[in-house]
């Protein structure tokens, strides 16, 4: 079921008490204050691989209330993961524990699909043993792969590039498959544009230790210094520039949609697909323009080669979520540049009081 989910209240169950698997994550942390802010009860599990788990006592400093609890450990250790469920009564859980990043799947595509794929089934095998049956996944627009330029709905046709985009595909019809065999299942699946931006208090942002990560948080630590020039990965792609365009979101709207998601489980059983994204494609040098203007500092660059498992275009028609549910993002790119760099002034080596881990994992 693609984006014609029943328009349900949101009012006639919610949950009190959230699993956040990946809760240290870029996205993970602003959820969880997201989440504190509406007065949920926050469980956090996640195994640190490129997050800290001193992004709590910010998130508790935003949100004014601590977690529940919080955990270290893999989604893929199911004896683990079981105890959590065995100390605490979930009500329903926020999946985004997952490797990231097209290129670098592409050099370790083993890893990324026992990390995605193996850390879901343990995941949906672990919530079917307590009785936990309701789930928002965060899945990815990258999916999409190359079906086409302009904005694309929830029914274009899904063509992923890379084991990244595979993975995630590959976890969807998982989750669709286990919608038609367990009626009381619901699954909402938000496929995510590229999440960029920070909490406009400059406690939390996004600390990459990849010099081929996400775009936005290496040009703030090349404004800040940290970082000699960006690597722009092909200046040669079909599009207006000849560098990559991409759809990005303000990580606080992408947050606000899972919350919004919680709201809307009982809306009614199945699995929903929608898209969340602005329906504006910006290229790498659009992107470098806005960083600039935000901070007042130049970026300077260096163009490499295209990194393999990489489209020239990707962005997202979202109206279908603005119909079923009434929302939409309302952030902006200079929104999401202005925020970053509030993040990477404040903390221009990022969380450095923290060994650096291996960037594969969100």
């Amino acid at each position: 079921m693609t984006g014609n989910a029943p328009e349900g209240t949101g009012t006639s169950w919610a949950p009190s008490t959230v699993l956040v698997t990946g809760g240290a994550g870029f996205l993970g942390s602003h959820a969880c204050v997201d989440f504190l802010d509406h007065g949920y009860e926050v469980i956090v599990v996640d195994n640190y691989s490129n997050s800290t788990p001193q992004v709590f006592a910010r998130v508790a400093r935003i949100a004014g209330r601590f977690l529940g609890a919080f955990y270290e450990l893999d989604i893929r250790d199911r004896h683990a993961l079981a105890a959590v469920f065995d100390r605490h009564s979930v009500d329903a859980v926020v999946h985004f524990a997952a490797a990231k990043g097209a290129g670098r799947s592409t050099r370790t595509a083993t890893e990324y699909y026992d990390i995605n794929v193996g850390g879901t089934t343990t995941l949906l095998r672990t919530m079917h043993e307590h009785g936990v049956h309701r789930l928002v996944y965060a899945s990815s627009c990258a999916v999409y792969g190359d079906a086409g330029s302009g904005p694309l709905t929830e029914t274009a046709q899904v063509r992923p590039m890379n084991p990244y985009a595979t993975s995630k595909w590959i976890c969807e019809q998982i989750l669709a498959d286990l919608c038609l065999n367990c009626p009381e299942c619901t699954v909402l699946c938000l496929r995510h544009s590229t999440p960029a931006g920070a909490h406009p208090s400059g406690l939390l942002g996004e600390d990459p230790a990849d010099p081929v990560a996400d775009l936005m948080p290496v040009i703030a630590q090349v404004a800040v210094g940290t970082r000699e020039r960006l690597l722009v990965f092909g200046d040669d792609y079909p599009t207006r520039d000849g560098t990559a365009v991409r759809d990005y979101l303000h990580v606080m709207d992408a947050v606000e949609a899972h919350r919004i998601a919680l709201d809307h489980l009982d809306d009614g059983p199945g699995m929903w697909v929608y898209n969340l994204g602005l329906g504006q494609g910006r290229s790498v040098l659009d992107v470098v323009a806005a960083f600039s203007s935000a901070s007042g500092r130049p970026i300077p660059y260096d163009v490499q080669p295209r990194l393999p498992g990489e489209v020239a275009e990707l962005v997202a028609d979202g109206s279908a979520l603005r119909r079923a549910w009434g929302w939409r993002p309302t952030r902006d790119l200079a929104e999401m540049c202005r925020d970053a760099w509030q993040f990477q002034r404040l903390n221009p080596r990022g969380y450095a009081d923290t060994a650096r881990r291996r960037p594969e994992q969100e």
